[in-house]
C-alpha cells in the first residue's frame, strides 16, 4: 500500500554503517525519478551517485543535519549513510534553477519511496556548502547541486505523533534517542 510506504518513509539520520548498497539499487532509484513528471517536460535533473568512502567522508563533513536539535550532532559517530545521491540542475537545460524546484521534490520523494520499498531509508539534505560540494565531487560547471539524498539501512527509531495543543511541529528526541515527528491532524489541514 502506498500509504504504508509514505508512513515508513521518514528522514532517517542514523544508519547501519558498513552496510553495502549496490550501485544497481541506486541506479534503480534514479531510474524511478527519471520517469516522473517534469515542469514543461524539461527534465533538467542530473544525478551523481556517491559510494566511494572518501567521497562519502567529504559529504559527511559538508552536510548539516537536523539543525532543530541544537543539543546533539547527527548522524552519531558510526551511523553515517552508506551512500548519497546528489540531485543537480543542468544549467544548460534549465537557466532558472527555481523552475526545477518542484521537479526536485517529486524526484526526491520518488527515490525515497523506492528506497523504503527496498528495505532502505534516507534523508533529504538541503543544508550544505554548494561550492565545497562542487570541489569535492569535481562536478562540471553546468551542474548546480540542489539537494543531497542520504541513503542507507536505517538504524534508529522514528515515531510519528500528533502535534501538541500549541501546534508545534518541531521534531525532538527522547533520552533513548528515539526521534519523534509531530504531524498535524487531518482535520487541521483541511480547508472548509
Amino acid at each position: 500500500m502506498l500509504y504504508d510506504l509514505v508512513k515508513e518513509n521518514r528522514s532517517y539520520r542514523g544508519y547501519k554503517e558498513g552496510f553495502t548498497i549496490s550501485e544497481e539499487d541506486l541506479k534503480d532509484l534514479i531510474n524511478m525519478a527519471r520517469i516522473t513528471a517534469s515542469g514543461a517536460n524539461l527534465q533538467p535533473l542530473k544525478y551523481r551517485i556517491v559510494t566511494d568512502s572518501s567521497e562519502i567522508d567529504a559529504l559527511n563533513s559538508l552536510t548539516r543535519w537536523a539543525k532543530m536539535l541544537t543539543n546533539i550532532t547527527l548522524p552519531h559517530e558510526g551511523k553515517y549513510p552508506n551512500a548519497y545521491i546528489v540531485v543537480c540542475v543542468d544549467k544548460d537545460i534549465c537557466k532558472n534553477e527555481e523552475t526545477a524546484k518542484m521537479d526536485i521534490g517529486i524526484a526526491a520523494q520518488t527515490m525515497l519511496l523506492g528506497a523504503v520499498e527496498k528495505g532502505l531509508g534516507g534523508c533529504m539534505l538541503g543544508n550544505f556548502d554548494k561550492e565545497e560540494l562542487n570541489k569535492a565531487l569535481s562536478l562540471p560547471e553546468t551542474m548546480s547541486p540542489q539537494l543531497i539524498i542520504a541513503i542507507g539501512k536505517p538504524d534508529e527509531k522514528v515515531v510519528l505523533v500528533d502535534t501538541s495543543d500549541d501546534g508545534s511541529t518541531k521534531y525532538y528526541r527522547d533520552e533513548n534517542d528515539i526521534h519523534y515527528v509531530p504531524e498535524r491532524k487531518l482535520e487541521d489541514i483541511l480547508i472548509r
